[in-house]
């Protein structure tokens, strides 16, 4: 949903996204071979944790690397999280931001995170999946139906702030050689993130084969691809370049197809925040060095209520959901997706001396280069970005 904003970063054409569908395949591919190739090394050297695997691959004095990353990645996504909530329940409820975060935070997002137990929560991935769903088909009957029609001519056109009303120009597909197209690349980065759980996925596998894994990352991957680059296009097409970091936020208030939508996609953001949050708190603890004994109820209320305080904070001082998915993505997203299975997978390879998958090492290693160029550039266009005031 903020993927929009990511094409109109650098177009504001509707052949704008030829390039930008490329693109959302492209790095759908690349970063599928990067959970795969986790999955792979996971088989090699029998790691059960992203952590483990580092450790058996590039050793343990080294092992802070990705703890850290996958920790301040599940920091970024809580903090997208609620950005999206307080935009989304500050819509539904016609109230000012700030102080609708702070009572979604109060009265919902700090008890679910106080659960010990999430399997309670569990029924509620379903709601998600079928939110997003529901989110698909209203967009597209909202563009077909012509109601958000460019010119003004829509009948919910009254009712949107002039900045989120429908602008098209002329910058088409060969705007993507601009460097502000990086910010999409980035933000994609995000959008196919969920390495961090490569290990786990290998590991519940049923017979699990590389084979067979390959065969579900390539399954699993390809309606993601196809998902992300329905939504965009929907986005784009009714929008422009006014997609908003938020394209839900473009909608007008009244318009209750979309009222309907916000509320879908706040259900299913709600009951994922818990699963994000701790991730995240569990991330800090283990880098604090927190044995699992001493990490009693006590202590772990403590945490949650300092961790959640710092979230909401930022989440409160930002205010461009699209700014953190691309920052995010440049910098710890890139180095998850790319960087980090390539260098375990060569590590392995030289470790056990399988010679006869050196062009797969080459293939990665290329993978790894182009994603630290990207997150150099893409981290430098978000902050030029937002320092612009777009």
């Amino acid at each position: 949903l903020s993927l929009p904003a990511g094409v109109a970063a650098f177009g504001d054409a509707r052949s704008a996204f030829i390039p930008a569908g490329i693109l959302i395949v492209s790095i759908g591919i690349l970063s599928a071979y990067g959970f795969a190739l986790i999955g792979r090394v996971c088989a090699y050297t029998g790691a059960k944790s992203f952590r483990e695997a580092w450790t058996a691959t590039m050793g343990d004095k080294t092992s802070w690397i990705p703890a850290w990353t996958v920790t301040l990645k599940t920091f970024f996504a809580c903090l997208a999280f609620s950005m999206v909530l307080a935009d989304t329940f500050s819509s539904l409820l016609s109230t000012s931001r700030n102080p609708t975060l702070l009572g979604v935070t109060g009265l919902v997002l700090l008890p679910l995170c106080l659960l010990k137990n999430l399997k309670s929560l569990a029924p509620f991935s379903l709601l998600g999946v079928m939110g997003m769903a529901y989110t698909a088909l209203a967009m597209s009957v909202r563009l077909l139906d012509g109601s958000y029609s460019a010119g003004g001519s829509g009948k919910f056109m009254e009712q949107v702030a002039s900045h989120l009303q429908p602008k098209f120009g002329d910058a088409g597909a060969s705007s993507v050689l601009s460097p502000q197209s990086l910010i999409l690349v980035c933000m994609l980065s995000t959008a196919y993130m969920a390495h961090f759980n490569a290990p786990k996925f290998y590991l519940e596998l049923k017979n699990n084969t590389i084979q067979r894994f390959n065969t579900v990352v390539t399954y699993g991957f390809g309606i993601s691809i196809f998902l992300t680059g329905f939504i965009t296009m929907i986005g784009f097409f009714t929008f422009g370049k006014a997609c908003d970091g938020l394209v839900l936020n473009n909608y007008a208030g009244t318009d209750i197809l979309m009222s309907l939508s916000r509320i879908a996609v706040a259900v299913s953001l709600v009951f994922s925040y818990p699963l994000a949050f701790t991730g995240c708190r569990d991330g800090f603890m283990d880098i604090a060095k927190i044995p699992m004994e001493k990490r009693s109820a006590g202590t772990l209320n403590v945490v949650t209520l300092a961790l959640l305080g710092v979230i909401t904070f930022c989440a409160i001082t930002l205010t461009d959901v699209s700014f953190v998915l691309a920052f995010g993505g440049a910098t710890l997203g890139n180095a998850l997706t790319y960087v980090y299975p390539a260098l375990m997978y060569r590590a392995v390879v030289k470790q056990q001396e399988r010679t006869e998958e050196q062009m797969g090492v080459n293939v990665s290693l290329a993978s790894a280069v182009l994603g630290i160029v990207m997150g150099i550039i893409g981290a430098r266009m978000a902050i030029l970005k937002t320092g612009g005031g777009h």
